[in-house]
């Protein structure tokens, strides 16, 4: 009987995809969706921030507690970062980078401990024609990136930016189509900067993805607002654009970015979001609250300019000290606190500003239903806003057009008789 293995992912969509790869890649152990049932649990880290590494190590405990001497296997950007201690407090059996992940049937049956990080200039050769227990199919474009944001440890931990080969992207996505996914999510650790070493570009690829049977809509991970191109420009009227855009900020402070060692500049964001905007485009974006340096006074002028985009989305998180980055020699440091009452303060203000994007579109939703959950089906419009629909008919995965719904605080609700 083949011995089961359990995969744990933590943190981005690139993540997802990297564990859907080891998925796809096992052919001598039996894959479980229940983890009380594995012999063995590959656990698919992040150590983007302290909390996602606290989440690792709690999940470990949490196997530990059980007593039932499942093996466990680190992977991930963690496995960079915090592997080889892990493994030598003798609570993980194998470390292995993610340019090792295709080699997986191998990694688990290595009997001793070992610590394999790989490099990081692999590029993914794998293709993925389908995806366990999701309706969306995740696309990996790219790996690394270019960029040295202060605050960052990622580029240290996935390295430089290096893009997919073309025709191994357009072959996935032909292949999963016909397995019936019909949106895709491009994603990577710096997806803008896709097709600059191999001289294409994000907005060719697209197009080219567009003309696949069967492709409903594409779905962008986060971009760098200096990636929004003339050309990119010119694919934002295209049906099978997904109707939202994550564009990352970091912050809206000219100051704090300039201490965040990041390439936007303010004045540019606001007339980049107010071009989307008026093209129809939710906006959503990441912010850092309580980095180094960020006083009152930088605070109340970021809240001024925040209140001034139409964003709609929010990715916002505390500043969180990497060992080796810039930003950790940094002063004066922010109160935790402090970090954290300012964090709240703006995802308030973005709670209401999607509220009112929402009041105010009165077309129709189209939305992919993704799950069902106590008798209610949840699923994603074009706006990537949740929808709640209550129905009798089982609409899971089913693509539907919503005239009718209401618009709640917490979400929009409709009923499909």
């Amino acid at each position: 009987m083949k011995k089961k293995v359990y995969f744990k992912t933590f943190g981005c969509r690139t993540n997802l995809y990297d564990s859907q790869v080891m998925m796809s890649s096992l052919k001598e152990y039996e894959i479980t969706e229940d983890e009380t049932q594995a012999d063995m649990i590959v656990i698919n880290s992040c150590t983007v921030t302290n909390g996602a590494d606290t989440h690792v190590r709690s999940y470990i405990s949490s196997i530990e507690k059980q007593e039932k001497g499942t093996k466990l296997f680190l992977t991930g950007c963690g496995a960079h970062t915090k592997g080889e201690s892990l493994l030598k407090e003798g609570r993980i059996h194998g470390v292995f980078g993610q340019s090792e992940k295709q080699k997986i049937d191998f990694m688990l049956k290595q009997e001793k401990p070992f610590y394999d990080p790989g490099d990081l200039n692999h590029i993914d050769d794998m293709v993925v024609d389908e995806f366990v227990g999701k309706s969306r199919a995740f696309i990996k474009i790219q790996e690394g990136c270019n960029f040295r944001c202060s605050y960052c440890i990622i580029p240290f931990v996935r390295g430089d930016a290096r893009s997919m080969d073309e025709q191994r992207i357009l072959e996935q996505v032909s292949r999963l189509a016909l397995n019936g996914f019909g949106e895709f999510i491009l994603t990577g650790t710096n997806v803008g900067s896709y097709g600059q070493d191999t001289k294409t570009s994000l907005a060719q690829l697209m197009k080219k993805m567009s003309q696949i049977r069967g492709v409903r809509r594409i779905r962008l991970g986060s971009v760098e607002p200096i990636q929004i191109s003339d050309e990119f420009k010119e694919i934002l009227g295209e049906p099978w654009m997904e109707k939202h855009m994550h564009i990352a900020l970091q912050h809206t402070s000219p100051t704090m970015l300039k201490l965040m060692n990041r390439r936007n500049v303010y004045k540019q964001d606001r007339e980049l979001f107010e071009f989307l905007s008026e093209k129809g485009y939710a906006i959503g974006t990441d912010f850092i609250t309580g980095h180094p340096g960020e006083s009152e006074a930088l605070w109340l002028e970021a809240m001024k300019n925040a209140q001034a985009l139409p964003l709609t989305h929010l990715h916002a998180f505390t500043y969180s000290k990497r060992d080796g980055t810039p930003s950790a020699h940094m002063k004066p440091e922010v109160n935790g606190k402090l970090a954290k009452e300012r964090l709240h303060e703006i995802q308030d203000l973005i709670h209401i500003k999607n509220y009112e994007f929402r009041n105010s579109y009165n077309g129709e939703l189209e939305v992919l239903v993704e799950s069902q959950k106590d008798g209610l089906y949840h699923g994603l419009d074009q706006h990537f806003n949740k929808i709640i629909i209550d129905s009798s008919e089982d609409l899971v995965g089913n693509w539907i057009t919503i005239k009718d719904y209401e618009v709640r605080k917490d979400g929009n609700y409709a009923e499909l008789q």
